[in-house]
């Protein structure tokens, strides 16, 4: 029997996990070792607000409540167009080639250590800001990244 998945939302979000010292949680893909990334996540559907993706999104991939006390999640009010890469442009339906993705940051009071989906990621660190940007296999991510030390 086969399983047939609804085609991916070409609309996603970001999310920068950082801590006041600006050390930044990067997390590696499971189907892509060695790429590295903050959160992303698409919609579940067109209506679905862009923070409730990112709150669902923290919580999938890392098990952190981006509303808890002490967590402050901030809409960076930007946006990045981009292609979709060509591995999983299956993913999407037929013709869809870019994604649009809104950024947030969340503020944690510390590096602590994040409950990862295995399915989605294998690895985690936390790094200063500037080598998380190096360390990104994406640009956005790396240059939203860089974003922190301008928002500070």
């Amino acid at each position: 029997m086969v399983e047939s998945r609804p085609f991916k939302i070409p609309q996603s979000v970001l999310v920068v996990i950082h801590t006041p010292a600006l050390e930044v949680l990067l997390i590696e893909r499971a189907d892509a070792p060695g790429f590295w990334q903050s959160v992303t996540g698409s919609k579940d559907a067109p209506d679905e607000p862009f923070e409730a993706t990112a709150v669902r999104e923290v919580w999938e991939e890392t098990g952190l409540d981006a509303r808890a006390p002490g967590h402050v999640l901030t809409d960076w009010a930007l946006e990045n167009v981009y292609e979709i890469y060509p591995q999983w442009l299956h993913r999407y339906a037929p013709g869809v080639t870019r994604n649009t993705e809104h950024l947030f940051g969340l503020c944690i009071s510390q590096p602590v250590p994040v409950l990862l989906s295995p399915r989605e990621h294998r690895a985690q660190m936390w790094l200063p800001w500037s080598e998380a940007a190096d360390r990104c296999f994406s640009a956005s991510n790396a240059e939203a990244i860089s974003w922190l030390a301008r928002f500070r």
